[in-house]
């Protein structure tokens, strides 16, 4: 009989609570995790996404032992003690792997209930960043460092994709809390720039697209797959 096929790299899953993380933070789960690898997010999103990834995961191993259980039972195998081995097996492999996966969402739901809080109480009116301000952080998120030209004085930032930001544009984030230089190097040899908890968090705001209320999703349940009738 072939071996078992090894599972497939891990990817994301649609998962019941995929729809409530993009409900109230307005981006779809791939741009959250593309946020996430650029920094942008606060520490609640941050760990939210983590707590997602976890998830991910543990549905994929799900999906694998379901699949395997399926092209057990499929009729492409001589049906013989060694397969009803394989599928006793795979269906106890299931069940720790549903075990997992309820965990993991469980850890989701608890992340994401205070982001939904936070949302809820959050001031509709407050002021947004402009354009232009969402580019220089978004910049920054991806690495930064404020320097002196030797020649002229002149100072200015420059992010690592390449973008230029003018000294004047820094003061006015760093007046608003946003970003941070480290001033333990000095601006000839460049000062690395970086995002503010309050910095991500504006961030994101801006660029989540405005929502009223999420949306309530009805009542989910989980059904574990029906184990192969014992043999008699």
């Amino acid at each position: 009989m072939p071996p078992e096929p090894a599972p497939a790299p891990a990817r994301r899953a649609v998962s019941p609570l995929d729809y409530r993380i993009e409900a109230v933070t307005g981006h779809d789960i791939d741009t959250l995790w593309a946020y996430r690898d650029r920094g942008v997010l606060d520490e609640p999103h941050a760990h939210l996404v983590d707590q997602h990834r976890e998830l991910a995961k543990a549905q994929t191993g799900v999906t694998f032992y379901l699949r395997l259980l399926n092209r057990l039972s499929s009729g492409e195998f001589d049906v013989d003690d060694a397969l009803f081995t394989r599928i006793d097996r795979t269906v106890d492999q299931l069940e720790e792997a549903t075990g997992a996966r309820d965990a993991a969402a469980r850890k989701v739901l608890a992340a994401l209930e205070p982001v939904e809080a936070a949302a809820a109480a959050s001031m509709p009116g407050a002021n947004p960043l402009s354009t232009d301000d969402q580019a220089a952080l978004l910049a920054i998120a991806g690495g930064a460092k404020l320097y002196e030209h030797l020649l002229t004085g002149r100072l200015s930032v420059t992010a690592a994709s390449g973008t230029r930001i003018p000294h004047a544009k820094l003061q006015r984030l760093e007046n608003a809390g946003l970003v941070v230089r480290d001033t333990g190097h000095p601006v000839h040899a460049g000062q690395p720039v970086v995002l503010t908890d309050a910095g991500r968090a504006a961030l994101f705001a801006a660029r989540r697209v405005p929502t009223t209320q999420a949306p309530k999703l009805p009542a989910r349940s989980v059904t574990r797959p029906s184990a192969p009738a014992q043999r008699r």
